[in-house]
């Protein structure tokens, strides 16, 4: 039985544990908080910090290695210490074993492309990370792909803006503003779907992989669908301008005006099926609970 070790094993780390049930898997957490949620998933719980490799004695050897861990703070340092210190820190560790794993799947963001004003891009499309955080990412693929040592295999998965349950954020679409660009979205479901495809599946090695549905959407047009879908009026609606006019913080505005759409043609060609492969599907529970809750009020 295949030995499977995630780093990190919160949103989508518990929803991967879920489908790998075939497996031994361990899901490793900072603190005790989550470990709970980590064994509720079916993954042995392990408390580890991933930036201390004295921690990390404490977890046992792995055939596949998934850091999947986030950052403790949203500023670029938080990030640099988990994403970039943590991410090598744990390839060096687990490399060094006697026996090492023989793949490492690192979850990344398509956060690293920045903006190509609306237009397509791919795994081939010449990074651009606007922000600082963004630059760390960017950082830590590199670190994935050319740290492992020799038979352990670096994998990137660039994951789209995560949704699902607890991350709907379907009231704030329906109240308003929406600012105006793409959208490129991936459920939970399938966050962690395609990461299991790709180590059961055995693609991706020493590859990186857009993990976005099918369908790139512009804000605006997904909030006049949620709102009709809910039987809502349809929610005021903020240029890019406008919005750029209002904010205070540099690294905030460069965020923003990253718009682009994230081509998903590469994980379809491999041949990963989506679960949901659009966010209409995607938010069916959503709205469905939205309209049941309205009518009981």
């Amino acid at each position: 039985m295949t030995q499977i070790v995630i780093l990190g094993c919160g949103y989508v780390g518990c929803a991967l544990a879920e489908r790998l049930d075939a497996h031994e898997v361990v899901g490793v957490r900072r603190s005790t908080d989550g470990l709970a949620a980590v064994e509720a998933a079916g993954a042995q719980p392990i408390q580890a910090d991933v930036t201390d490799p004295d921690a990390l004695e404490a977890v046992p050897d792995a055939d596949w290695l998934v850091f999947a861990a986030s950052a403790g703070g949203r500023d670029a340092e938080a990030a640099r210490e988990t994403y970039v210190e943590g991410l090598r820190t744990a390839i060096d560790h687990f490399g060094a074993r006697s026996s090492p794993p023989e793949r490492v799947v690192y979850t990344s963001s398509t956060g690293v492309y920045g903006d190509h004003d609306g237009g397509w891009v791919n795994e081939e499309t010449d990074l651009e990370p606007t922000t600082e955080k963004t630059r760390v990412l960017a950082e830590a693929e590199r670190i994935a792909r050319e740290r492992p040592p020799a038979g352990m295999d670096g994998t990137v998965a660039r994951f789209g803006g995560l949704y699902g349950p607890d991350r709907y954020r379907l009231q704030r679409y329906l109240d308003g503003p929406v600012t105006a660009g793409y959208l490129n979205m991936v459920h939970r479901a399938d966050a962690a779907g395609a990461v299991r495809f790709l180590l059961e599946a055995d693609e991706g090695r020493d590859a990186v992989v857009n993990v976005v549905d099918d369908d790139p959407v512009e804000k605006w047009a997904l909030a006049d669908w949620l709102a009709e879908q809910c039987a809502e009026p349809e929610p005021q609606k903020e240029t890019l301008a406008a919005r750029l006019e209002a904010v205070d913080s540099d690294q905030r505005r460069r965020r923003l005006r990253a718009n682009k759409r994230v081509s998903n043609d590469r994980l379809r060609k491999w041949g990963y099926e989506f679960t949901y492969p659009t966010f209409r599907e995607g938010y069916h529970d959503a709205i469905s609970q939205f309209l049941a809750d309205n009518d009981e009020s």
